[in-house]
């Protein structure tokens, strides 16, 4: 039972942190807040979501798996990340000020 609310719990919070990094793309001004809003936002929900799942796993190589594939994703969106910054900044986008 503990298990169950505890597994709802992070998964509600891992959809809010998605959620929040969607508007934040659509919300911030430029390339660079929308980075930072998507890779922290959408890596925060992932690990969280990982977390709920892990806990209904039928195996510890489950919650393993389910561990690797965050940690590998975590890999792709800061490396797609820098990537697209820097095709940024070469282009002359400069970050927004107020």
């Amino acid at each position: 039972m503990m298990t169950d609310i505890l597994t709802i719990i992070f998964l509600m919070v891992g959809a809010f942190f998605f959620i929040a990094g969607t508007v934040g793309l659509l919300r911030f001004p430029d390339v660079y807040t929308r980075l930072h809003a998507l890779t922290k936002a959408d890596n925060l929900g992932l690990g969280l979501l990982v977390a709920g799942l892990a806990l209904q796993a039928e195996s510890w190589t489950v919650a393993l798996k389910l561990v690797l594939i965050w940690f590998l994703v975590l890999l792709a969106s800061a490396s797609v990340a820098h990537l697209v910054a820097r095709s940024a900044q070469q282009k002359g986008l400069l970050p927004w000020k107020r």
